[in-house]
């Protein structure tokens, strides 16, 4: 005979221990009085949604790996809780559609950013920038999804201007440490102009990423680019 037993579940479904039966009151084993009564457990408020960090990092994960597989307009709530390897109102309690969790992830590239490049040089900063992005730039995920968010910016503002503000806001705070370092040490001009420091600094590498999405640089490049953004940064 199957015996069915009552359990509870968090917010994503996952089940925690099973109640245990009460015995009678003659099983029940004798307390000296001197015992201190257990504290009732603390239970959390009627309707109260436990959303546990271990699933919504799995979906993040997930939905970059949907992108880099078939691109946001074939990618699907389905899909990704698939990747998961949950379900799909695990995913529903988090994002109210695969819009706003693409916004989401894409808004929160621009709060992470770049590591700030401390080296003590001009030449030398723009060297570490150089070689972390275009690692970042060439990874498989990376190289298959900013183009593909890209080209769904030019048909959904929305993704556009998410798309914008994690890519500039991102590259930007980066740059702006870079250029005022220099400054600072007298390498660079006082009054550069710092979003014409931005461009020169960050667009060669995605131009070669995102337009003609070219392979690995040849070896040297790196090298010379720097070189060539310090002296035209130094020039301004």
């Amino acid at each position: 005979m199957l015996v069915r037993m009552t359990t509870n579940a968090d917010a994503d479904g996952a089940p925690q221990s099973p109640q245990q039966p009460e015995l009678p009151p003659q099983s029940r084993p004798e307390r000296p009085e001197s015992e201190a009564k257990p504290q009732p457990r603390r239970r959390a408020p009627a309707g109260a949604a436990v959303l546990r960090e271990d699933v919504t990092e799995a979906i993040r994960a997930a939905v970059f790996g949907e992108l880099a597989a078939v691109g946001y307009a074939r990618m699907s709530i389905e899909g990704i809780a698939r990747r998961a390897g949950v379900g799909k109102t695990a995913v529903y309690r988090r994002w109210r559609s695969k819009l706003h969790l693409v916004l989401d992830l894409v808004s929160a590239i621009a709060v992470q950013g770049l590591p700030a490049p401390d080296t003590g040089t001009l030449e030398g900063d723009l060297r570490l920038l150089y070689e972390v992005t275009s690692r970042a730039l060439r990874h498989p995920v990376a190289s298959q999804v900013i183009p593909d968010l890209q080209a769904e910016a030019a048909r959904n503002p929305e993704i556009a201007e998410a798309l914008q503000k994690a890519l500039r806001e991102g590259q930007a705070g980066v740059a702006n440490g870079i250029v005022e370092a220099a400054r600072v040490r007298g390498e660079i001009r006082a009054d550069v102009d710092g979003e014409l420091a931005l461009d020169l600094m960050s667009g060669p590498l995605y131009w070669r990423a995102v337009v003609i999405r070219g392979p690995k640089p040849p070896k040297g490049y790196l090298e010379s680019l720097t070189r060539a953004t310090a002296a035209a940064l130094r020039a301004l």
